[in-house]
């Protein structure tokens, strides 16, 4: 009985931590413009322009890793 003395009081203070942060998100504008970030996904970043290969003069292989990084990991087998 005596633990009540103590939950009750935690759990009245994060409802009021929980209700000042919900009433924060309102005033500071949260939840505004719903529908625009719903749609702002299905659009397209501008453009990023093409790499262009390395030269072999400039380091081959190692220029060319250096822009698109080392080579994906294989596989591991598949047991039988």
């Amino acid at each position: 009985m005596m633990d009540f003395f103590y939950l009750i009081p935690i759990a009245i203070a994060l409802g009021v931590v929980g209700l000042g942060a919900f009433m924060w998100s309102l005033r500071s504008g949260q939840y505004e413009d719903l529908d625009g970030a719903a749609a702002r996904i299905l659009l397209d970043d501008e453009a990023i322009p093409p790499v262009e290969p390395a030269s072999e003069e400039g380091g081959g292989a190692a220029s060319s890793e250096s822009i698109a990084g080392p080579p994906p990991p294989e596989a591991p087998p598949r047991p039988r």
